[in-house]
């Protein structure tokens, strides 16, 4: 073990002197455990001056302030990559992600193009997402669960494509023509049913009322597109949530028998050494 310890004591001596004194320091910036908790506030403050804006547009105020948080935010960047090195920094795809919104928001700051300038300041706030790590834990669940997904929408526009097929055939002449006069239109017409917006007064009721029948479809669709579709989706989600808290477990787990099993190997190398030191003859 003392052997190990010195091995990664040298290591870590050779890399600061591979990195340089300024850049050590520079790592040990953008390590320390406060940098991350101001940048997350910095966001925060950036978030409140927009949100400010929307109230009184085109003060220098507002203005001046967006203009030195843009800049605090290259600045951050810029320390990242010369702490980290940029093989590391860009190594992340969360740090990918905050270098492409920050070089949007710094390349379009002197456009004329004024809503795309607001469209990339308000994703700034995106940020927010990697800035934080049960945020992103989240993100990273949802993109992991998408192949699983993929087939649940495949078969939701199935089961809406079917409804909306009925719905075409037998309630055209029932209501509007913007309800289910065509197929696009009885597929919104659907969602809203889905969401359970106004669905049983501008939808269900004057069917019924022509069509006393039409119950069993809404009472249907209602159940098997909210009711199971909805809930699969939140099912797999979950599932993928839970699978990375386990992951995590086992990792730890995994992490801690290996100690054990090198502090067994330690103490049975000590046993052999003082065994063969009772043991040797004295000179």
């Amino acid at each position: 073990m003392a052997l190990a310890m010195a091995n990664n004591r040298n290591d870590a001596t050779a890399g600061s002197r591979a990195d340089g004194p300024f850049r050590g320091r520079i790592r040990a910036l953008v390590e320390h455990p406060l940098f991350q908790p101001m940048v997350i506030g910095l966001i925060m403050f950036n978030g409140l001056v927009i949100i400010m804006e929307t109230y009184d547009a085109g003060n220098r105020l507002l203005f001046a302030l967006d203009r030195i948080i843009i800049w605090l935010f290259v600045l951050e960047v810029l320390l990242k990559i010369a702490g980290l090195g940029p093989r590391r920094y860009f190594g992340s795809g969360w740090n990918v992600f905050d270098f492409t919104i920050v070089a949007a928001s710094l390349a379009f700051y002197s456009t004329s193009l004024v809503s795309v300038l607001r469209l990339v300041r308000v994703l700034r706030l995106i940020r927010m997402i990697p800035a934080i790590p049960a945020l992103r834990k989240i993100i990273d669940s949802l993109m992991k669960s998408v192949p699983a997904l993929t087939g649940i929408l495949g078969l939701t526009f199935l089961i809406f494509s079917i409804y909306a097929i009925i719905g075409t055939t037998f309630f055209r002449e029932a209501l509007p023509y913007e309800y289910f006069g065509s197929f696009h239109h009885a597929l919104f017409t659907l969602v809203q049913v889905v969401t359970f917006e106004s669905w049983a007064s501008q939808v269900a009721r004057p069917v019924i009322e022509q069509l006393p029948w039409a119950w069993v479809y809404f009472v249907s669709f209602i159940i098997v597109g909210a009711l199971v579709i909805l809930n699969l989706v939140v099912a797999v989600i979950l599932s993928y949530l839970n699978q990375e808290e386990d992951t995590h477990q086992q990792s730890q787990l995994d992490r801690l028998v290996q100690e054990n099993e090198e502090l067994r190997h330690d103490i049975r190398d000590i046993k052999t050494l003082l065994t063969e030191q009772r043991n040797k003859p004295e000179a």
